[in-house]
């Protein structure tokens, strides 16, 4: 995991061994859409995280990959900080107003957390591109109004986070709609929405592939409740650290990076502000935006209702992430509280801005004041509150102080205290962002193992198994047969957890592990091709390492490396990857299929479980299957045979492939539960399957005529 933030393990398991396969396949003149190297092969491009179609994918083909992965991690906040001063100038905000709102929005603690991953940040920092592009059209119709909005929709949602772009989408049509309404300008709010959806349709590839992953897996019927951010950690939007920091390893309470929204100190003191100072219909619709992510968020009526209506996506997914859209009004709302306080400035109106300096000091007061004498938590815990409220105490009292100096009548001195809260808002934000990011040496990324180094070498397509995961199966392409994801295939978990006890049950939301000591785990390994168990020595013969004494023992494993860390045994009684079958047995039952398959006297090297007849009917006899080809989306394999034969191929059936057998299209059968078969007759042939899921080529049709028609109506209308 990261070196100096050990709450991003996601980064090292899952984001960058996903843009490798990435980048890699692009770079092989093949679209992403398969992954050979988890859950024994699923999807890749409908796994939305992947940011298959993402824009910034092309910096990887300008810059060595490690560059170009921290480039694509930076410029989140710079376009995020961008769009904000673009969109705050175009509401008439001052230069210096638009300039807080702007610190607070790409520092902000949603998009600082969530920064490293390079998804999440670019969905969400085009929130202000697209009210920037809306709001100059209801000022001036352009067709670069336009282009812009459509081009915000489309980067957000190819940016590889699905939940987060449907609330870029949700605020965005709320905009247009606040603005037609208000403004009465009806033709230009219904174009609006039409160009919206035509964004919609150009990224209909990425959300047809989705849609399809998604239906087929696990989290489709798993509505949990999660990430509700308890009441008790709002005092974080004041004090970030208030209950430690996983950098700082003495964190005690609450998930730092899903529940963070702190936009710093000064931006809240004037957001706050801008909230009591008075009405302004553009302020009204930002608090409303406010307060419904708000409640959404938080334990209240309408996030049980949330949940309760089971809505696909927003009610699988963690709550607390509809917090951006409240770290955009608040930061949104500090822009508007700076200029309302120059304007009290020169209006001399004191007293209301002394009341609300009062209410925010009682505030400090009591916080304090609970922690000095109250004593709510372990002497320990108190310590870190009280450490990590040091510097925002001091950040807020300088903002009231500095807004009080402003009731002086020199203009210079004005001009001196606005850039100081600028600067203290500057330094409060790029501190913060800074100490949460996981800067590391180059040295730490992915370094070379020689035990992961011999099995690059000798294990060509067999597959591995052992206490690692993505990390070491997508970024050094070994295929591996367990996984991390929320949308991996919830039949395949159906398989592996019936390899236990011979039980089907469901799979977890985003797991799939083997279990080691199963009843049926020879029977499997030998069924998926797993070849090699890949051991680390320290952890013994505990309970969660592999049981590789006992195969050793009865000599159906050897060692075949050893290090002073690792072990790698291959299993000698596996079956190959591909292997043709002389019998099958037709069984629709998901339980019998399963309870057939596992009996002691089921011969699964020669006979197969289909869940449907077959023509060309397998006889026994000689022959053989030799994988000529593996790529992610291609396979070829030659076969050989005397007679009629049912080709059996250990990775995991999926509508999406394809296969024809000497250029001849044939069907592919669901075989052994959930993998693939294909009949196959006398002699020799060539084999080949191809992943182009439907979804896909129809969503590739609906975007080509979705742009087509966006250019036309950009000129006729």
């Amino acid at each position: 995991m990261p070196v100096k933030n050990n709450a991003m393990p996601d980064l090292i398991t899952q984001i960058y061994p996903w843009k490798k396969l990435t980048i890699d396949t692009w770079k092989q003149g093949m679209i992403p859409l398969w992954n050979p190297y988890s859950f024994s092969g699923t999807v890749h491009a409908g796994n939305y995280q992947t940011a298959v179609f993402s824009p910034v994918n092309l910096l990887y083909f300008i810059l060595p990959f490690i560059d170009a992965w921290s480039m694509a991690v930076l410029l989140q906040p710079i376009l995020a900080g961008m769009g904000m001063y673009f969109f705050l100038r175009s509401m008439t905000k001052s230069k210096i107003a638009a300039c807080m709102g702007a610190v607070a929005f790409m520092f902000s603690g949603f998009i600082t957390t969530w920064m490293a991953y390079g998804t999440l940040g670019y969905a969400a920092s085009t929130i202000p591109w697209a009210l920037f592009a809306i709001e100059k059209e209801f000022q001036k119709t352009s067709r670069r109004n336009k282009v812009l909005l459509v081009a915000s929709v489309v980067f957000s949602f190819l940016s590889g986070h699905f939940q987060i772009s449907l609330y870029v989408l949700a605020i965005t049509v709320l905009f247009i709609l606040y603005k037609t309404i208000w403004e009465k300008k009806w033709k230009t709010g219904i174009i609006l929405f039409l160009f919206t959806l035509f964004a919609l349709f150009i990224v209909s590839p990425q959300l047809l592939l989705t849609y399809d992953a998604y239906t087929s897996s696990t989290r489709s019927g798993s509505f949990i409740k999660g990430e509700v951010i308890p009441w008790n950690y709002l005092v974080t939007l004041f004090a970030p650290d208030f209950y430690g920091n996983p950098v700082t390893r003495n964190d005690w309470f609450g998930h730092y990076a899903e529940w963070n929204m702190y936009i710093g100190v000064i931006p809240l003191f004037l957001a706050l502000w801008a909230i009591v100072s008075g009405k302004n219909r553009k302020k009204t619709f930002f608090i409303g935006i406010g307060l419904l992510s708000f409640i959404f968020a938080f334990p209240t009526p309408a996030n049980n209702l949330l949940y309760a209506l089971k809505i696909p996506v927003v009610s699988t997914s963690a709550a607390s992430r509809i917090m951006i859209l409240f770290s955009f009004v608040l930061a949104t709302l500090s822009a508007f509280g700076l200029d309302e306080m120059q304007d009290i400035w020169k209006k001399g109106l004191i007293r209301k801005f002394l009341l609300f300096t009062a209410i925010c000091i009682s505030f400090l007061a009591v916080l304090w004041g609970v922690l000095l004498f109250f004593h709510p938590f372990s002497p320990s815990n108190i310590a870190i509150a009280k450490r990590n409220l040091l510097l925002p105490t001091f950040l807020g009292v300088m903002g009231m102080l500095f807004g009080i100096l402003g009731f002086s009548k020199k203009f210079k001195l004005h001009q001196i205290l606005l850039i100081f809260l600028l600067f203290l808002a500057g330094y409060d934000m790029s501190r913060f962002a800074a100490k949460w990011m996981p800067f590391d040496s180059r040295s730490f990324m992915y370094p070379t193992v020689n035990s992961v180094s011999f099995l690059q070498k000798t294990a060509g397509n067999d597959r591995i198994f052992g206490n690692i995961g993505n990390e070491v199966g997508g970024t050094y392409k070994l295929q591996l047969i367990e996984g991390y994801d929320a949308m991996y295939q919830g039949r395949y978990a159906e398989f592996i957890n019936a390899t236990s006890k011979g039980i089907i049950v469901p799979g977890d939301r985003s797991v799939v592990q083997f279990d080691k000591y199963g009843l049926y785990k020879t029977q499997a390994l030998q069924l998926m091709g797993v070849k090699y168990i890949y051991q680390k020595l320290s952890d013994g013969k505990n309970i969660w390492a592999f049981p590789y004494w006992e195969y050793v023992e009865d000599g159906s494993m050897k060692s075949v490396y050893r290090d002073g860390q690792y072990e790698i045994f291959e299993f000698l009684h596996t079956y190959p990857r591909a292997f043709l079958a002389s019998s099958y047995t037709v069984i629709s039952s998901d339980d019998k299929i399963i309870s057939t398959l596992f009996h002691p006297g089921f011969d699964r090297k020669n006979s197969l479980v289909l869940e449907e007849d077959v023509p060309d009917k397998p006889q026994p006899g000689e022959g053989k299957a030799t994988i000529e080809a593996y790529t992610s989306t291609h396979i070829t394999i030659k076969t050989e045979s005397e007679v009629s034969k049912l080709l059996f191929l250990s990775d995991v059936f999926d509508s999406g492939w394809t296969a024809n057998i000497d250029g001849v299209k044939t069907k592919i059968y669901r075989a052994d539960y959930d993998f693939r078969a294909v009949s196959v007759p006398a002699g020799q042939h060539m084999i080949q399957f191809n992943y182009i899921p439907q979804s896909f080529v129809k969503g590739v049709y609906m975007s080509v005529a979705a742009f087509v028609i966006s250019i036309v109506l950009l000129f006729l209308l």
